[in-house]
């Protein structure tokens, strides 16, 4: 297993106090799911509470099963990952997803963003990533990571015409962008490098209690769930440039 798009920590005192973070498996191969509960279940502030094996069953699961985090696959039958995160964030309360992807389904993985996942996995990932990943999204801040998630976003940026900035600034993404000051701006460059808001404090030289309240404008402007989907309009636009 290799690569995640969103790293992790230790798991936080507030997680313990609140119990174990619920984890939904959704992939229609039974043995992947076993080997995710096995590793997860190994963890005392993790569960898995409940697995499907599509996108229709894991709607049905869901309706009636509290959870945190949904780890979801994308090419399922009956119902797609897709249709499934786009269904279930529709909810104000709805749990976290994340994707389960590789390399080759580019397009499927950014349009999951679109839907409201909080952020990609790759499916060979090592077992600490994908611990790591549920714990961070859990948190609710995910921070991107510098390099696996820098480098997976470039290239689907790169893989997709229409994730480009050739779409001229009339799109509704550069619109939005338009609205940011130039601090919320430099934030957002940063968020898409990888910086996380103690880094980006120190980089502009401010205290992470303001950059807590930039990030957050940053997000509601853009209309952004997290700041996974706030870094893809930061490259959809141009903001932000592969390799750069």
């Amino acid at each position: 297993m290799r690569g995640a798009v969103v790293p992790g920590g230790e798991p936080s005192g507030a997680e313990g106090a609140a119990g174990p973070v619920r984890v939904v498996l959704v992939d229609d191969q039974q043995l992947v799911r076993a080997g995710f509960r096995m590793v997860i279940d190994s963890q005392p502030d993790l569960t898995v509470v409940a697995e499907a094996g599509d996108g229709i069953e894991a709607l049905r699961v869901l309706a009636h099963e509290p959870a945190d985090v949904v780890l979801m696959d994308v090419r399922m039958p009956r119902m797609d990952g897709l249709t499934a995160t786009a269904r279930l964030t529709e909810s104000p309360d709805a749990p976290r997803v994340v994707v389960l992807t590789t390399f080759d389904l580019d397009e499927y993985v950014l349009e999951a963003i679109r839907s409201g996942a909080s952020g990609f996995l790759l499916k060979d990932a090592p077992p600490e990533e994908m611990l790591a990943a549920i714990r961070t999204v859990h948190r609710g801040d995910a921070v991107i990571a510098p390099s696996s998630t820098r480098r997976l976003l470039e290239h689907l940026v790169t893989a997709l015409p229409e994730a480009s900035a050739d779409g001229g600034d009339a799109s509704p993404e550069h619109a939005a962008l338009a609205t940011l000051t130039d601090r919320e701006r430099e934030v957002l460059v940063l968020m898409a490098r990888g910086r996380s808001n103690t880094e980006i404090a120190a980089d502009l030289f401010v205290a992470e209690a303001t950059v807590k309240t930039h990030v957050g404008r940053v997000l509601s402007k853009l209309g952004a769930r997290d700041r996974v989907q706030a870094v893809v309009v930061a490259y959809e636009t141009g903001l932000v440039r592969p390799g750069a």
